[in-house]
C-alpha cells in the first residue's frame, strides 16, 4: 500500500485535522507542534522533536547529479529513504539515513504544464528499479499520478504539499484508493471431499465487501482461492458483508504487499487484502478473528499448468468465486465447474517469496 505523508509549513489546525480523518500515515512539522498535533489525533511526527528526527531516522535528499543518486542508492541498502531539501530549521543532523524522499527539481517558471519532464523522471526511475523506497513530494493532482505509476509500481509513497484542506483531501483520497492488483485465471475442480473437523477461521473486516469480492486463501502459497465475503442473503442467516470464512488455521492469506501469512497468526488491528474478481485490490483492518471447530471439506482444483487445493468450511454461506465474479456455494459446487484463482511460484520464507526448491501438497 502506498505511504501518504504531509507537509505542514507552519501550524494549520484544519490541514492536520483533514490528514488525520482521511488516513494520512506521516506529517512532516517545524518543530514546536508536536504536542498541539498529538491533541488532535494519533499520527507520526517527522521533526527535530517528532517521533521520527531529520538526519537521524529519516534522511532528506535532494537530487541535483548522478552523484546525489549513487549516494542514495548506498543509504537505501539500510533502510527506506525521502528525496527532498528540508529548511535549516527542520534538519538535527546528518547521520545515518532511515526513509528517504526524493524530489526533482522544479520546471522552469515558462514551463506552462506542471508535468513534469523525462529528466526530472529519470532519477526516480533508477532508484525504483534498484530497490529503493522512496517518497516523493507533490504538489498537483498531475504530480501526483506521475509518483504513483511511474515504472509502473510507482514510488512507495508521496509527501503532499497542499495548502488547503479541499486540495489535501482530495489527493490523500487519491493515494488510499492506490492498490496493488492481482492477477487471477481459471481453474477447473477436480475433486471435492469430505474431510471432517477442523479449527477453521473467520476473519471479520472493518469493511463493508460486495458480491465479487473476499480473500485469496489455500493449502499452497503459490495456488490461492477467492473466497468471498458472506454478503449473499440467506434464508437461515443473515448477511455478513464484513466477513470472510476463510477455512482451517492452517491455511495462507494473501497480505498486503505479496506477502502470505498464516490464518492462525491473525488478531484484531491487522491488516489485510479484500481482493475483487477483477484483481483489483483493496486494504482493510481486522475488527475480529473467530477460531470455531468445523466440519470442512477439501476442494481441489487445477489450471493447464498447475495444482491446488483449499479446506473449506461444509456451509451454504462459504462461496468461492466464478470467473464472471459471480458467487458459487461450497455445497453448490460440482467437478468441472471453472472457479478463480491466483497462482504463482511456491516458496516462503516467514511469508515472503523465496527462490529454492519446496514441495506443497
Amino acid at each position: 500500500m502506498k505511504e501518504a505523508w504531509v507537509y505542514l509549513e507552519k501550524w494549520s489546525k484544519e490541514l492536520v485535522t483533514t490528514a488525520i480523518e482521511n488516513g494520512a500515515d506521516v506529517l512532516v512539522t517545524p518543530p514546536g507542534l508536536h504536542d498541539r498535533v498529538k491533541a488532535l489525533g494519533r499520527i507520526a511526527i517527522v521533526s527535530p522533536d517528532g517521533d521520527l528526527r531529520p538526519g537521524l531516522d529519516v534522511f532528506f535528499q535532494k537530487i541535483d547529479t548522478p552523484l546525489d543518486e549513487e549516494r542514495i542508492v548506498r543509504g537505501l541498502a539500510s533502510g527506506p529513504v525521502v528525496l527532498m531539501e528540508l529548511p535549516g530549521s527542520m534538519m538535527e543532523s546528518e547521520s545515518a539515513p532511515g526513509r528517504a524522499v526524493v524530489e526533482s527539481p522544479p520546471p522552469p517558471p515558462d514551463a506552462g504544464s506542471p508535468r513534469a519532464r523525462p529528466w526530472e523522471i529519470i532519477p526516480l526511475e533508477n532508484l525504483i528499479a534498484r530497490g529503493g523506497r522512496v517518497i516523493v513530494p507533490v504538489r498537483s493532482p498531475e504530480e501526483l499520478e506521475l509518483a504513483l505509476t511511474v515504472m509502473e509500481q510507482g514510488a512507495a509513497g508521496v509527501l503532499i504539499m497542499a495548502e488547503d484542506p479541499g486540495s489535501l483531501k482530495s489527493l490523500l483520497k487519491r493515494v488510499k484508493a492506490a492498490s496493488e492488483s492481482v492477477g487471477l485465471s481459471a481453474a477447473f475442480i477436480e475433486h471435492i471431499r469430505l474431510t471432517g473437523l477442523g479449527d477453521r477461521v473467520c476473519l471479520d473486516t472493518c469493511t463493508l465487501m460486495n458480491e465479487g469480492e473476499g480473500m485469496l486463501v489455500g493449502n499452497s502459497s503459490g495456488f490461492l482461492f477467492l473466497v468471498q465475503a458472506e454478503s449473499i442473503p440467506n434464508p437461515y442467516v443473515a448477511p455478513r458483508p464484513f466477513r470472510v470464512n476463510a477455512g482451517p488455521v492452517h491455511s495462507y492469506l494473501r497480505s498486503p504487499g505479496g506477502a502470505t501469512r498464516y490464518l492462525s497468526e491473525l488478531q484484531a488491528g491487522d491488516r489485510v487484502l479484500i481482493v475483487r474478481s477483477d484483481g483489483s485490490t483493496q486494504g482493510a483492518t481486522l475488527g475480529r478473528v473467530k477460531i470455531e471447530r468445523r466440519p470442512l471439506l477439501l476442494i481441489e482444483a487445477r489450471t493447464e499448468g498447475k495444482s491446488g487445493s483449499i479446506l473449506l468450511q461444509n456451509a451454504e454461506t462459504i462461496r468461492l468465486s466464478r470467473p464472471d465474479g459471480r458467487a458459487v456455494s461450497v455445497v453448490e459446487l460440482k467437478e468441472g465447474d471453472s472457479i478463480l484463482v491466483s497462482t504463482e511460484t511456491a516458496g516462503r520464507h516467514f511469508g515472503m517469496k523465496v527462490r529454492e526448491t519446496i514441495w506443497e501438497k
